[in-house]
């Protein structure tokens, strides 16, 4: 089903002109979540983004579906119990998306600490179980201080005292909005990137009932009218908010920065993501993940008030990284120089709740006596002197034990918020991407009862736990073969082995729609006959409409393929101009925009002043 720059005209003229259900303001990953589960149900869905999809927050997260082993650092059982519930729930309905990739603590006897060794099989014992890890591939184990280093030698090996091995999950982020956005499309969603929000509409009750909106490409101003708004702009949750007049705010979001350099593998060489202290006693954690031959690292974690849709790395950032970097791995001497590329992104955090975040939080300090009672139970647990309730109980009585600090950049909740204001807006923030399935399954129990009772609009709820994103139509307990199985069609075509391989892991159940491409289209100059049928899917499926929409967001050439990035990126602008019609001067414009994308993430104006 076509999800095209021609799709976008089409879904404009029917947002002018329709009467919608339910709008959606933000195309991340929340307002893609809240779009596939509306859809299924039957309620007439559209959904606005005024940059490309995923563009805004979406594609510039850590890429993992985290588990949050670290809230049990205080025992916040609650969190990691929905967390990894959560995550198992998005593995099976996008199972080409999320992969298990278990991670690595190194564990160092330093002031500061998060865990012991101690602490940390415990917290890991305690994950499994409420994550239900029983595949003997994936559950947790302990290393010594030899064994980690044999794994990782340029590790600091001063105060190492061992390490622990645990299951989480790589994730491609930008891909997992948009498989979500194209099931939606296909559920009968009206979908638009570059279209912005300007104006709250009422009805004569002074209920919003749809919005002023502006086509970016175009200039054009129009109206959207909808019964029911919902405002899922994630960092800029509180400027949609604004834009109703009529109706004075609070603001509640505290958006916070975070940022990821990407260096060669050979240069910082780690088997498998790893996850440490920082070191300089700041109560932050940071990970290091291999991803196709490179190794990228973050996050920082700063307050941030300039512009929302262009948030940048600074210097300061990339001094903070290296300086953890190089200190936990002190024979690597990473310098800017190495770095070749990077992203900066915002967290959607909500302001007036502290609780624990996944990269640092503290939700609050435990007495000697609570913390000595969590373990004991936990050990009476293992030996059988325990019941599941004993330790039920234990864990419940925490709560009282905890108590608030004052907020701090990494102290400001990962929980998301759901509102109705008075004049009718609903607005759905916070969170983050493992939370986004079970974020828009309580929108749509609001937003089904608000239809119902304002409306008369009945809609029979969709069990959103079993709804497949767009390619996700697999077995999740045998992924790797059924994606082994549909490259065969692709190789059965002509395709060398790798390429369909990385086709299908890719687009999952999709492929055999990229492989059919073969019959139609031919190799493009400059490019691969896989590279050409990932573009063209990408142009005719998936609304590419950039080429920064392809080698950022519908791929990871930017951040990841740079070897080959000069060279693939001519062909993919001289591919989409043919395709899409541009004028010389329009396509020049693309060339110059892909570029400056380019020269940012590779931090080139850092590097001259350097």
């Amino acid at each position: 089903m076509a999800f095209s720059a021609t799709t976008r005209t089409e879904n404009i003229a029917r947002l002018k002109n329709e009467m919608l259900d339910l709008l959606i303001i933000g195309g991340g990953i929340t307002g893609a979540g809240v779009a596939i589960q509306a859809s299924a149900t039957g309620i007439k869905t559209g959904l606005i983004e005024m940059q490309d999809f995923s563009e805004g927050t979406s594609s510039r997260s850590t890429k993992l579906v985290h588990g949050g082993i670290r809230y049990l650092k205080t025992f916040d059982v609650e969190v990691v119990a929905d967390t990894v519930k959560e995550r198992a729930i998005v593995q099976h309905i996008a199972p080409h998306i999320p992969r298990p990739d278990p991670m690595l603590i190194p564990i160092y006897d330093e002031p500061g600490a998060t865990f012991t060794m101690f602490s940390l099989k415990v917290a890991m014992d305690l994950y499994d179980r409420l994550a239900d890890v029983i595949d003997p591939r994936y559950t947790n184990y302990t290393l010594s201080r030899d064994e980690v280093l044999a794994r990782e030698p340029q590790l600091k090996s001063e105060n190492l005292v061992g390490g622990g091995v645990y299951l989480d999950y790589i994730n491609n982020d930008s891909r997992l909005v948009i498989e979500n956005i194209k099931k939606a499309h296909e559920n009968g969603g009206i979908m638009a990137s570059h279209v912005q929000a300007i104006k709250l509409l009422h009805d004569d009750q002074g209920m919003l009932n749809g919005a002023r909106v502006k086509d970016l490409f175009t200039g054009e101003e129009f109206d959207i009218r909808a019964r029911l708004v919902i405002n899922t702009a994630g960092p800029w949750s509180d400027l949609v908010r604004k834009l109703d007049q009529d109706t004075p705010i609070t603001p509640q979001m505290r958006p916070t920065k975070g940022v990821h350099l990407v260096v060669d593998g050979a240069r910082l060489p780690v088997p498998q993501p790893t996850y440490f202290d920082t070191g300089d006693q700041d109560g932050r954690m940071v990970f290091v993940v291999p991803r196709a031959n490179k190794t990228y690292f973050g996050t920082t974690d700063t307050d941030y008030t300039a512009d929302f849709k262009h948030p940048t790395v600074t210097r300061e950032d990339v001094d903070y990284l290296l300086a953890i970097i190089n200190s936990r791995y002190p024979d690597v001497n990473l310098t800017i120089e190495d770095i070749e590329a990077s992203w900066a992104g915002l967290r959607p955090l909500i302001a007036t709740n502290s609780s624990s975040d996944y990269n640092g939080g503290d939700s609050g300090k435990l007495s000697d006596q609570s913390f000595d009672a969590v373990i004991q139970v936990v050990n009476d647990y293992e030996n059988g002197k325990a019941t599941r309730a004993d330790v039920e109980h234990v864990l419940n009585d925490l709560e009282s034990a905890l108590s608030e600090h004052k907020v701090n950049p990494s102290a400001v909740s990962r929980g998301s918020d759901l509102t109705v204001a008075s004049n009718g807006l609903i607005t759905l923030a916070g969170g983050k991407i493992t939370d986004y399935r079970k974020m828009a399954a309580g929108a749509l129990t609001v937003i089904s009862r608000l239809l119902t009772s304002r409306f008369n609009e009945h809609f029979t709820p969709v069990d959103s736990q079993n709804l497949a994103v767009s390619g996700g139509e697999l077995d999740p307990a045998n992924v790797d073969d059924a994606l082994a199985a549909l490259a065969k069609q692709g190789q059965a075509k002509g395709l060398p082995e790798a390429d369909a391989l990385h086709l299908a892991n890719l687009y999952g159940a999709n492929v055999p729609k990229v492989f059919a491409l073969m019959d139609k289209i031919n190799m493009a100059p400059g490019l691969s006959l896989a590279e050409t049928l990932g573009l063209h899917y990408a142009m005719d499926e998936e609304m590419a409409l950039t080429p920064v929409d392809y080698l950022l967001r519908r791929t990871t050439h930017i951040l990841f393929q740079r070897e080959t990035l000069a060279d693939v990126k001519v062909g993919v602008v001289d591919e989409m101009a043919r395709h899409l019609g541009w004028t010389d001067a329009e396509k020049q414009a693309q060339l110059d925009q892909l570029n400056q994308t380019i020269a940012e993430s590779d931090l080139s104006l850092l590097k001259t002043k350097n």
